[in-house]
């Protein structure tokens, strides 16, 4: 029987794949045979005629693993899924799940399962994190990122429903001015209530970043200048509504973000593009003067034109820099070296009896 670990969260989009590629690497450098599962898959994507999940797919090809989709990912929920069960027509997807596994684990040192979504996603149809943790007999390992605040409350809720399968938690995200309190406040509350916390993961500006042809993808617009300039990475954003005076003062302060502004202010656009911004995103449609022009081709800094106003745009940047999946090379390598520095190791190898 291979160790079972399960990596699941307390909310989608808390870093799931980057502790599962963490893990699976750091364990793969210790000399262990690391075999791995997403039982229940959110992100359909058919590979060579087969259906399966988005986020299995990238994860198997990280870690050199090459099993089936259908026995990585028995669970895979379309439109068509989601239907059957709301209507009560979903049988017991259970033992596929577990028959998948028991294949999965043979010749295996260790397996470690990936949740999807929540710990309680997939309530609704039975597959749910708590649940595959009880039925596989898995140690849990549950991430909480920092969101506004951690959710210490449902970290101890898990711990009640757990028990002694809940390995521990990680705490993601966590930004240096918020360090000591998480140190001095929150990991005391939570040990004292029986959660032991495996690692707190700082806030890494690369984790979140995202190029700018993928950002101009994403925000439905095109990149007008420069455009051999689109894999630029951008960390952050900046909105350029104000006086040009106070921008600069901002701007200053804030080297690796995008400057989105109304494609009628080329005040501001030249100061952004003079203070060497990753990229600048035009507004309302609007195409910048041929100086601005000029300039972005000179200074190679890509300009990407969107039709959707200002607020919206910034709605949306906020959105897709917190939910960016982790696909590059560069941030694969960036996040295995945060789980590897972060996570009590000794004692996580310890809990699962390797």
């Amino acid at each position: 029987m291979a160790a079972g670990i399960y990596v699941g969260s307390t909310s989608g989009y808390s870093g799931k794949n980057m502790v599962v590629m963490g893990l699976g690497m750091r364990l793969q450098k210790d000399g262990y045979n690391v075999g791995y599962m997403k039982p229940v898959g959110a992100m359909p994507q058919e590979v060579n005629g087969v259906m399966g999940d988005e986020d299995a797919f990238f994860v198997q090809s990280v870690l050199g693993l090459d099993e089936p989709a259908e026995t990585v990912t028995p669970v895979v929920v379309t439109q068509d899924f989601r239907v059957r069960a709301f209507s009560g027509q979903c049988d017991d997807l259970m033992p596929s799940i577990v028959s998948n596994y028991n294949t999965l684990q043979q010749n295996r040192d260790v397996m470690i399962v990936a949740g999807s979504g929540s710990m309680y996603s997939g309530r609704y149809c039975n597959v749910d994190g708590v649940r595959v943790v009880k039925e596989l007999g898995l140690k849990a390992v549950i991430i909480d990122r920092l969101h506004k605040e951690l959710n210490y409350d449902y970290l101890v809720v898990l711990k009640d429903t757990l028990g002694d399968t809940l390995a521990g938690v990680i705490l993601n995200d966590i930004p240096s001015n918020f360090i000591n309190e998480v140190d001095g406040l929150i990991r005391p509350f939570l040990e004292s209530n029986g959660v032991k916390v495996l690692g707190v993961i700082p806030k890494d500006p690369l984790m979140g970043a995202i190029k700018v042809g993928d950002l101009a993808e994403r925000l439905g617009g095109k990149v007008i200048s420069a455009q051999n300039k689109a894999d630029k990475v951008v960390e952050n954003f900046l909105i350029g509504t104000m006086q040009v005076e106070n921008f600069m003062t901002h701007f200053r302060k804030n080297k690796n973000s995008a400057v989105i502004v109304g494609g009628d202010r080329s005040d501001v656009q030249l100061v952004a593009l003079e203070g060497n911004c990753p990229c600048l995103v035009l507004t309302g449609n609007l195409y910048p003067n041929d100086i601005i022009l000029t300039r972005s081709e000179v200074l190679n800094i890509p300009i990407v034109v969107v039709r959707d106003d200002t607020y919206t745009v910034a709605k949306k940047m906020e959105v897709i820099l917190s939910r960016h999946k982790l696909r590059d090379v560069i941030k694969i390598r960036q996040g295995a070296q945060l789980v590897s520095s972060s996570l009590d190791f000794a004692y996580l190898k310890e809990v699962m009896g390797i």
